[in-house]
């Protein structure tokens, strides 16, 4: 008998913890497959001190393979679920389509940034709920700070160093808090030419911070916050966002570069597509955090609604607390609908209180009901982080001490950019890149000699396109005779070795059978091009049958070309090169060679169409791969400068 599968859709705080449990649980007696963008957990409460430059990244982040023993990790996004056919199909970090089976199947896709109708807040402004967001804002900070420093005009440094945060919740006051005291850092060491400050904005429509949160607790928020020179507007939002600014609700007009979108979070779009009774988003579900109606199907964490058994009529909150607790339940119902072990047993929570990390030795703090605040806040919101956190507890505590004792190092490490963390993005975890952007090229160095894999940068538009476009008109005053005809490819010679001319496009692909074998694919003007050998020094190509050519001066022979041409008789030392389709030599110096005139219908790229590294025409099928011996890429002369050559 064949044991039965368990997929788990997303490794936040509730998928995390129930794969976790489940391994447990089963005892090897069911195969557990793990979905997830990513190969880590990710502990968001810590993500802003991450911004601040607190905590290294990977100390936030625990691997889902290290720690999760017993379960299959799959990487990627789910983007479709078959409930009749029981499969859940998915997208691989590099575009493969997958599918997996299962017998039960978790939801805990977790949650994505929320958006408000609000023009120019998508294009302009960042979320802050991943991990390459918090590293571009730790960057885009550094940077402003840097450039405010640099500058002469001090309406060109006051908008630099204001800073907007939009969103009075956990994160977004945690953010502020912890990004002045970052910047004050940063000033105290380089002062600003304009006696300047920064200066941080933290807006909500709310009528105070964390509104959630007891009302004792977002005092003391507030006034750490105001303490330390944050600029705390409520009732107050953005109406319009720029480039240059943003105006708020109350008409006024914010000089900025700096817009950081902490709103709020919406479950994941993925749920939204299962066509099943929903709540504001989300999934609902019973008190055993299943599906009714769908005995195979389960959800926890922010894309479940689940019934709060203690305020009957509403649903558990959004929270990492609920979410780490869900995870466990949820596992221990699973592993009982299918005999494995565990309980059955509905989801109840007693409420431990909450903590807000303000940085430093200053918190806010409520365990248990008592609030606190201080010194004492602080020491007790890290206990249970540390408490919390599922691995690097050590490296987390070390790297505390370390900032309580050393400054910190403000520096812009350019790892990600602006467009690779929008605000739209459904997976904010992931660095994107977006449509029509070519990444650089890169070279694959397990290939082998002699072969790389290259993807180059589109060449930028030549404003002489019939001068540098491959298979056009040759450049003035160089040697090659003749320009093509007017279509692109130019006319084939007759009767000459290569078979059928090249296809009507600029760019387009050599003809098949031609000298050198397969055509290269993806050359200038067709995309980056695949894995292949590089070539190596070409031979000359066999003569074919053909008048013979004509004596010329002492000194000068003429080789036959691809179609039988014959060469011009031209001053002693000057031989026409091979392949030339019977294209002229022009005279040129003593000593020198005559450059080839491309064959027509051959796909040449110029040096303005060609990427930075282009390895050029495939080499003949006869012809051995490049040794030690032979340098890779395209031949290059060295016996004399060229006529044209720049």
């Amino acid at each position: 008998m064949s044991r039965p599968r368990i997929v788990i859709v997303g490794a936040g705080f509730a998928g995390y913890r129930t794969a976790r449990t489940l391994s447990r649980l089963t005892r090897r007696q069911a195969d557990i497959t793990l979905l997830n963008p990513t190969d880590y957990f990710l502990y968001l409460p810590l993500l802003p001190q991450v911004a601040a430059g607190v905590l290294e990244p990977r100390r936030v982040t625990v691997s889902l393979s290290g720690t999760l023993p017993h379960v299959r990790l799959v990487l990627g996004e789910a983007h479709g679920i078959d409930l009749d056919g029981h499969t859940v199909r998915y997208t691989g970090p590099e575009g493969e389509e997958g599918t997996l089976p299962f017998d039960r199947l978790v939801l805990a896709a977790g949650s994505v940034n929320k958006l408000l109708p609000i023009p120019g807040v998508a294009e302009h402004a960042h979320g802050f709920r991943g991990l390459p967001e918090a590293l571009y804002l730790r960057d885009h900070v550094t940077r402003q700070v840097e450039l405010a420093a640099a500058a002469r005009d001090r309406a060109e440094c006051a908008a630099r160093c204001t800073f907007v945060v939009v969103g009075a919740g956990y994160t977004g006051t945690e953010v502020a808090a912890h990004g002045q005291m970052y910047t004050d850092a940063q000033v105290r060491k380089h002062p600003m030419r304009t006696g300047m400050r920064p200066r941080w904005m933290l807006l909500d429509v709310a009528p105070r911070v964390l509104p959630e949160m007891d009302e004792r607790l977002s005092r003391t928020a507030e006034r750490v916050l105001r303490q330390r020179g944050v600029d705390v507007r409520m009732g107050t939002s953005v109406r319009e966002a720029t480039h240059d600014g943003v105006v708020l609700t109350d008409g006024t007009t914010v000089d900025t570069r700096t817009l950081v979108w902490c709103v709020g979070v919406r479950p994941d779009p993925l749920v939204e597509s299962l066509e099943l009774p929903m709540e504001r988003g989300r999934l609902l579900v019973d008190t055993h955090l299943q599906v009714p109606g769908r005995p195979e199907l389960f959800a926890c964490g922010d894309v479940a609604a689940v019934p709060d058994l203690d305020r009957p009529g509403e649903y558990t909150p959004m929270t990492a607390q609920h979410a780490w607790r869900h995870g466990k339940v949820c596992a221990e119902n699973v592993a009982a609908s299918l005999g494995l072990g565990g309980e059955r047993r509905p989801y109840r929570h007693r409420d431990l209180g909450f903590v807000v990390d303000l940085g430093g030795a200053k918190a806010a703090a409520n365990p248990f009901g008592v609030p606190l605040s201080g010194p004492a806040a602080g020491a007790v919101t890290r206990g249970y982080h540390l408490a919390a956190m599922p691995g690097n507890r050590v490296r987390v505590a070390a790297d505390w001490l370390l900032d309580a004792v050393l400054p910190r190092q403000a520096v812009q490490l350019g790892l990600v950019r602006s467009w690779a963390v929008p605000l739209e993005s459904a997976s904010p975890e992931l660095a994107r890149v977006p449509a029509g952007v070519a990444p650089r090229q890169q070279e694959d160095t397990t290939a082998g000699p002699g072969r790389r894999e290259t993807q180059a940068r589109p060449a930028a538009p030549d404003p002489d396109p019939a001068r540098n476009r491959p298979g056009g008109e040759p450049a003035k005053d160089q040697p090659g005779g003749e320009p093509a005809k007017s279509r692109p490819g130019g006319e084939p010679a007759g009767n000459r070795s290569g078979g059928e001319p090249a296809k009507a496009r600029p760019g387009g692909e050599p003809a098949k059978n031609q000298p050198g074998g397969e055509p290269a694919k993806n050359q200038a003007g067709d995309g980056p091009a695949t894995s292949r050998p590089e070539p190596a020094r070409p031979e000359p190509t066999r003569p074919e049958p053909g008048p013979p050519p004509k004596p010329g001066p002492k000194g000068a022979r003429g080789k036959p070309g691809a179609g039988g041409g014959r060469a011009k008789p031209g001053p002693s030392g000057v031989r026409a090169e091979p392949g030339t389709s019977g294209a002229r030599a022009k005279p040129g110096p003593s000593g020198a060679r005559a450059r080839p005139r491309p064959a027509a219908g051959a796909s040449v790229p110029s040096r303005s169409a060609r990427g930075p590294a282009d390895p050029g025409p495939e080499p003949p099928a006869d012809q051995p791969p490049p040794g030690p011996g032979v340098a890779p890429g395209p031949v290059r002369r060295t016996d004399g400068p060229f006529e044209g050559d720049s």
